[in-house]
Formats: structure tokens, sequence, C-alpha cells
């Protein structure tokens, strides 16, 4: 039987991405793989306790169990709230309908 999984561990800056493969041993949690696999010295502005984590894009929790080939992923929060940034969007796109003045 083996008892080591291949997982990858991803996070992206705008400017960088972060890919990096493990072998750990079956059972890692996702908190444990992500330790291993070295990303928190590349990037200490990660915090496990603040930063979302997925598996292949669904949120999952630290200690979630990792099953062979599962990528995690490490999210930044967001900068801006996408209910606020379509709202004034859709303010501005409604001030310059109203501004088309005569052609």
């Amino acid at each position: 039987m083996n008892d080591k999984i291949n997982i990858e561990v991803v996070y992206a800056l705008p400017d960088e991405q972060t890919l990096l493969r493990k072998s750990v041993p079956a059972g890692t949690t996702v908190a444990g793989a992500i330790h291993a696999s070295g990303v928190l010295d590349k990037h200490p502005e990660i915090d496990l306790d603040k930063n979302k984590l997925g598996i292949f894009g669904k949120l999952t929790k630290a200690d979630a169990m990792l099953r062979d080939k599962d990528r995690i992923e490490i999210y930044r929060p967001l900068i801006a709230d996408p209910k606020e940034v379509r709202r004034k969007r859709a303010e501005e796109g409604k001030v310059m309908k109203k501004g088309g003045g005569d052609a």
C-alpha cells in the first residue's frame, strides 16, 4: 500500500503565481500540507486563520483530510466588495446615458 499522496498548493498574487507540488503522507490535512509545502516561507503574509482555503475551487477547512492529486488553493481577501463595484458601475452607466447630449 502506498502511504504517500501527491498534492499541489497554489497561491496567486496579481502579478505572481506560486504552485508547489509535494508528496505528503496519506492522512495529511490541508493545513499540514500547506506547512509542508513551504509556501508560508515564501509568502509570510498568508494567515491560515484569516485566508480562506479551497480544494479545486470549493471552500474547505484547514483540518480536512486530503486525497491523492488534490490541489489546495489559498485565497486572498477581497479588496473591494463585488456588490459595491457593480452598484457603482451601474450608477456611472446611468450618468453617462443622461449626459449623451445632441449629436
